[in-house]
Order: C-alpha cells, then structure tokens, then sequence
C-alpha cells in the first residue's frame, strides 16, 4: 500500500553513500549514480532538490560535488519525504485542490484522515541517521 517512489529510494541511496565517506569529501551524481547503477538524471535530479532544500550544498566546478550539510540525527524521514515529493498524502481528500467526488457521501474521511496522520506522526520520529545506519 504505501510504496517508496524511485526519488525517494535514490536520494536516501545518496545520503547513505555520503553519510559513509569521510567528512568534507564531496561526492557526485555520477558517483552515485555508477556505485548503485541507478539513473544518472534522476540521482542528479533528488540531490540537487535536496541542495535547493539545505540538506546539501552543492560545489560547482570540474571538481565539484555534494556535501551533506545536517546532521542526519536531525533529519526526519519526513523532512525527506516533504523535499522529494511534497507532504504525505495517502488519499485524494488529504489534497485542497482536486478534492474527491466522493467526499460528500465519503464514510471513511476520518479513518483516512486519522491514519495519514499517523503515518506523519511515524515519518517524523525516524530520523535519517537511524534509517540509514540499520542493517
């Protein structure tokens, strides 16, 4: 039911990648992208919203790259989740624009509306660091 979309999946496969390297080394796209033989445009894409977003901060340049600029402890999944696709909304009825058609006659709006909550709540109480170091 509730899937990790690929952005997702590539940006936490960068940070993972940096959260191992030596701190201040930079890496790229590229790198990434070759180490996990995933899409280069893609990877590319996620890091660079996560730049725009502060997490982290891109060196231009024939040499540059990307550097992790929080700490991970401090960084929820949520956090994550609202830079590469935006709130988490598990049903149409969550959004303002577009609402359902249904939603006049809907009997589950507080049941959705209670565990998309939920899932919020989970989301925000795991943070990057702990995501990315389980085994």
């Amino acid at each position: 039911m509730n899937k990790l979309n690929r952005k997702l999946e590539y940006s936490l496969m960068a940070l993972k990648h940096m959260s191992e390297k030596p701190m201040g080394e930079l890496t790229s796209a590229k790198e990434v992208s070759e180490s996990y033989h995933a899409p280069f445009d893609a990877t590319a894409r996620v890091m660079q919203m996560m730049a725009q977003k502060g997490l982290l901060r891109a060196e231009h340049g024939a040499f540059g790259g990307y550097l992790i600029t929080r700490d991970l402890s401090k960084v929820t999944l949520n956090d994550l989740l609202e830079v590469i696709q935006g709130p988490t909304k598990i049903a149409k009825c969550m959004g303002k624009v577009d609402p359902c058609e249904m939603q006049t006659s809907c009997n589950i709006i507080s049941p959705v509306h209670q565990l998309n909550k939920k899932l919020n709540e989970f989301y925000q109480g795991m943070s990057l660091k702990d995501l990315l170091s389980s085994k």
